[in-house]
């Protein structure tokens, strides 16, 4: 009991730190000015889908994005690994069709929706490097470092609590940041959409899209999932930046880091997608809603159980260079 109460007290101090240092201040303010441009420019793509094809019926603008494909198709210039993924999507938008399913329909559910599969990869990640990136390294920079390794506590449960703070954040920041996607996106698309029926389930099998394990199921249903596979891909990112942070003790250069491993991870996605190395890197397995909406995965062999894995093997292997290193660290450095 005694033991608890000494952790939920260290837990209490590194949340008031967190607090202190506003650095969830600065991502409040950052969801603030960045989500009306989010909404702003899908209800944009969404007038131009419609002034384009010169009807607002959603039928109508997916089989013009339909044929739209298929016309790609025939260009010389896109690669056959390519013209493979435009196959998919259009049998995928096919299906849409014939079962008379909107995947696009209006409506701050539906936009929270996307807004998570569109910013897993990126967005979400960079506001968790924000939170994690100094939680260590900046102990070193205020000069607190010798003050708390020299307490009367051992030193893994000032780690671990720190960990369980951060663990605590991601939390917050992935809840606030579905709350105000709903309540800003509403305001242009309106607050309905929560039964609107999806469809998950589709599979991918080389070229082909399987569809036989296809059902519906409530948008809340997949926000629910989506979101929780998104808190998965941000307790990763979170995980190397805590361990960045004990390895560094310079905050510009863990944040540094660790945003120079995003970028050059989504650039890898982009140049390189057919090397089969690549599906072992950890932030080539972010996009994990991927799955779940049926999107074909650039690189074959990967998986959702696949990619789940990779996440988990390198968020253990960073948790444990962590505690080794912050347990033999000299006090006196």
């Amino acid at each position: 009991m005694i033991q608890l109460s000494q952790m939920m007290n260290l837990i209490y101090n590194e949340t008031l730190k967190m607090v202190r240092k506003r650095r969830l201040l600065v991502i409040g303010l950052l969801l603030l000015v960045l989500l009306p441009i989010f909404t702003y420019s899908q209800y944009k793509a969404i007038q131009d889908s419609v002034k384009q094809v010169g009807s607002s019926d959603w039928r109508i603008v997916l089989q013009q994005q339909i044929v739209d494909q298929q016309n790609r198709l025939s260009s010389s210039r896109i690669p056959p690994e390519w013209k493979g993924l435009i196959k998919m999507n259009i049998a995928q938008q096919q299906y849409y069709l014939d079962h008379n399913i909107n995947p696009n329909a209006p409506g701050a559910p539906t936009f929270i929706r996307n807004f998570v599969e569109q910013t897993i990869t990126l967005f979400l990640p960079l506001l968790i490097v924000i939170l994690a990136a100094d939680m260590v390294s900046s102990e070193h920079t205020g000069g607190t470092i010798k003050l708390l390794l020299t307490r009367p506590v051992q030193r893994w449960k000032i780690l671990l609590s720190k960990y369980i703070t951060l663990i605590l954040m991601i939390s917050f920041v992935l809840l606030t940041t579905a709350i105000l996607s709903y309540l800003i996106s509403g305001i242009i698309f309106g607050y309905r959409g929560w039964d609107l029926p999806v469809i998950t389930g589709f599979q991918i099998k080389g070229n082909q899209l399987i569809t036989s394990a296809t059902h519906l199921i409530p948008q809340w249903q997949y926000i629910v999932m989506a979101y929780g596979l998104a808190w998965f891909a941000c307790l990763t990112v979170g995980t190397i930046s805590f361990t960045i942070s004990v390895l560094v003790r310079n905050t510009a250069t863990s944040m540094g880091i660790m945003l120079a491993a995003l970028i050059t991870g989504m650039l890898l996605e982009q140049v390189s997608p057919y090397w089969n190395a690549i599906k072992y890197f950890v932030f080539s397995n972010l996009r994990l809603t991927d799955y779940l909406s049926g999107k074909p995965m650039m690189t074959p062999g990967m998986s959702l159980t696949f990619s789940l894995s990779v996440l988990t093997i390198w968020s253990l292997i960073a948790i444990l260079i962590a505690f080794i290193t912050f347990q033999r660290r000299d006090v006196l450095e």
